[in-house]
């Protein structure tokens, strides 16, 4: 269609010559390209993401270094959020990336419910930053985060599945795409139900641990990533990890081109995108014949977290608590409050005392 009928066509459908040569512009382009990565030219694109992981494992500084913000990173309050907006080409809407932000490490996992819907399930993806220092905390985070956060997803999937059948199946489709279709893998893996990205942070620490540890939690990171059908990305403060680490979440959340660039070597930052893994590749689980021998399992997970923890014992279940009050966390100390709070807890100590002793000396009859 020439420019000319573009125009009249506008003119008789707006009955107004305002802004006509950018409405003209726009038209054009949407006749020239009419699907753009499922996305009609001129909408915008909305995504959402969900960071989660260890308490002060890194999460705010990957946020802020991937919306290019040149702010210090704070400590989160419970569940934060905020976007940020990209245009796909020049004189285009800006597509937007919500991105919400879980405090607490696994304390406050429940939050997760207010984030994920079935408004957003479809455009939803999550990334599970694991500090890679503390690597006696790291099956217990990865493990209590992606099951609430799995448990809530198949809920809305179950819900949307009477609603909306085909949806529903086109979202658990979405995650087997990422294997080719004769990846000899097919029957050895469970693919997590939205999109996700799996960060190793503090790699400039974890760098400095002997040898064959980091071996270890490297060949465990890569299965865990490729069962879940995941992507695995190590990273530090280096502008060069971040970086790729950025890459990653771009592509979730601004529809940007996925790398097929893969670093597996141990001895460097791991970066390998979903699909591009495999079972042969990362070999068995790090342990002799006769101590697999040993090890019962259910699952090929199962099996992998025992030998993982035979390495890396999880701390106790009171070390691994995390503060579920947050008046009890040093963190949000404000001195004139806890006073006044310290003195409270004081009153209704006495209180309860005096109640204990008042009910012991109550005569009840017996009749």
């Amino acid at each position: 269609m020439s420019l000319q009928l573009v125009w009249l066509e506008i003119l008789r459908q707006t009955g107004s010559s305002d802004t006509l040569w950018d409405l003209a512009i726009a038209e054009v382009e949407k006749r020239e390209n009419p699907e753009d990565d499922g996305v009609k030219s001129g909408e915008v694109w909305e995504k959402s993401i969900l960071f989660m992981g260890n308490k002060n494992g890194g999460k705010t500084t990957i946020i802020l270094r991937c919306l290019e913000r040149e702010e210090s990173p704070k400590p989160t309050l419970a569940l934060e959020y905020t976007f940020g907006r990209r245009a796909r080409r020049p004189n285009t809407p800006k597509d937007v990336a919500h991105f919400w932000e879980l405090g607490g490490g696994t304390s406050l996992a429940e939050l997760i419910r207010i984030p994920i819907t079935s408004h957003n399930i479809r455009s939803f993806a999550v990334v599970l930053v694991l500090d890679l220092s503390k690597p006696n905390e790291l099956w217990n985070t990865m493990e209590s985060l992606l099951q609430v956060t799995r448990n809530h997803v198949n809920r809305i999937l179950t819900k949307l599945e009477k609603t909306n059948a085909e949806v529903a199946a086109e979202i658990k489709q979405r995650m087997w795409n990422e294997l080719q279709r004769d990846h000899p893998d097919c029957a050895l893996v469970d693919p997590f139900p939205i999109p996700l990205v799996i960060i190793g942070s503090k790699y400039d620490i974890f760098n400095e641990f002997d040898s064959e540890m980091r071996k270890i939690i490297s060949k465990t990171l890569r299965f865990v990533s490729h069962y879940y059908g995941a992507s695995l990305v190590f990273t530090s403060k280096s502008e060069a990890l971040l970086l790729k680490a950025r890459a990653l979440i771009n592509h979730l959340a601004f529809g940007y081109d996925k790398s097929k660039s893969v670093s597996v070597d141990p001895s460097k930052p791991l970066f390998i995108p979903a699909g591009l893994d495999s079972m042969s590749q990362i070999g068995p689980p790090p342990a002799s014949d006769s101590d697999l021998g040993k090890i019962t399992a259910n699952t090929p997970l199962e099996l992998w977290k025992k030998v993982f923890e035979k390495t890396f014992p999880p701390k106790s279940f009171c070390d691994l608590q995390d503060i579920k009050d947050p008046a009890q966390d040093s963190q949000y100390a404000e001195y004139e409050v806890d006073v006044m709070r310290a003195q409270k807890n004081q009153e209704l100590e006495q209180y309860k005392r005096n109640a204990s002793k008042s009910w012991k000396e109550m005569d009840f009859d017996s009749n």
